[in-house]
């Protein structure tokens, strides 16, 4: 078996970088599809335009509908046809990517991500995250190859909400913790080889990253300003993690997350706060020393990220909806079953209560 380690063909962060965007994307095509939020487009679309003033091409912008599902990436590559474009690029947060990404390949063409939040560990990814019309996660679309070229503007990603940032800490908050777990099993990466010494190197580095950046760049953000420390975390969200996880492998905390897709009282929780109760569920399976958890807890306290089934939304705690999340986490192809034990639904389920009994001790 061959050991393997994937990344987009250029990563570009820094201020201001989104006015460059001709000169780092010219290359790839002459007609550009823009998939954006109406926010998205409105903030962004003078940018663009700018940029690309002085070269003759098209630029079809395309409002996002809010899911990365089939209907939405049929209706957009639709839409691509018809403006007969070569090129996608997707502009905003996640599932603006997976979409994205999802259009590019099953058209064939190049794609950019240009993220305007550092909210999940998508953009760099030759992985779209496919869910149904109704929010629920449905599948792994596993892509060919990772983006052309990913563009993270830090002025623009500085300004968004600080929840945002945070989300996107507790998305990489997993990396490690599931690549070590991946290794311990001698797991397959997403890339279908096994992991290097690089890849759990990057996948380090992001936790370590996160535990001494994240607090001081939630409150920069807070305070409107981009330091050193919110640049260091908007790499560790972005590429650290994209590489981590995707390099080194998932496991247990993200298939708990898309377990707890089936409740709708966590449908108001962004894509990181879950995989953050996620991670601890995890260091639970693994019966982690206290001071490993309470270093996970300690840092997911000072962001305000989810440590009870009540900061998940989950008020009245009722036996069959837990169970039906355990139910969902452990699904066939699951990435759970990368943990190097013996898993089963009662496992998980008993590893969320005792996950949550651990964490209403620090509330």
């Amino acid at each position: 078996m061959f050991k393997s380690i994937i990344s987009p063909g250029k990563y570009i962060q820094g201020s201001a970088v989104l006015k460059d965007i001709r000169n780092h994307i010219s290359n790839l095509g002459e007609s550009f599809f823009i998939i954006a939020s109406d926010n998205g487009i409105k903030r962004t679309k003078p940018i663009i335009e700018e940029s690309f003033n002085e070269k003759k091409c098209n630029l079809t912008f395309e409002s996002f509908n809010g899911e990365c599902s089939k209907n939405e990436i049929d209706r957009l590559r639709k839409i691509l046809k018809e403006n007969d474009c070569d090129v996608v690029i997707g502009v905003g947060g996640g599932k603006i990517f997976d979409t994205a990404k999802a259009v590019a390949y099953y058209e064939n063409i190049p794609v950019v991500i240009v993220p305007t939040i550092a909210s999940t560990d998508a953009p760099c990814s030759a992985l779209s995250v496919i869910y149904t019309d109704e929010g629920v996660f449905s599948e792994y679309l596993m892509l060919p190859k990772n983006p052309e070229v990913v563009i993270v503007d830090t002025e623009i990603v500085a300004k968004a909400p600080s929840r945002l940032l945070v989300a996107g800490i507790g998305d990489a908050l997993a990396t490690y913790f599931e690549a070590e777990a991946c290794l311990k099993s001698n797991a397959c990466n997403m890339a279908g080889g096994k992991i290097t010494k690089a890849a759990m190197a990057l996948a380090s580095l992001c936790y370590e990253t996160l535990l001494e950046d994240g607090l001081k760049a939630k409150l920069a953000v807070e305070s409107g300003v981009c330091t050193t420390a919110v640049e260091n975390v908007i790499e560790a969200n972005t590429y650290l993690s994209g590489i981590g996880f995707e390099s080194g492998g998932l496991a247990a905390a993200h298939a708990v997350h898309n377990g707890f897709t089936v409740l709708e009282q966590c449908h108001h929780l962004y894509h990181g706060e879950k995989v953050a109760f996620g991670t601890i569920v995890q260091l639970v399976l693994e019966n982690r020393t206290m001071e490993e958890i309470e270093e996970v807890i300690g840092l997911c306290l000072d962001l305000y990220l989810p440590i009870t089934l009540e900061d998940m939304g989950i008020i009245e705690i009722k036996e069959e909806e837990i169970r039906s999340v355990a139910k969902a986490t452990c699904s066939e192809g699951e990435t759970v079953y990368n943990m190097p034990f013996e898993i089963n639904e009662d496992v998980v389920y008993a590893a969320i209560l005792s996950a949550d009994a651990i964490g209403r001790l620090y509330k």
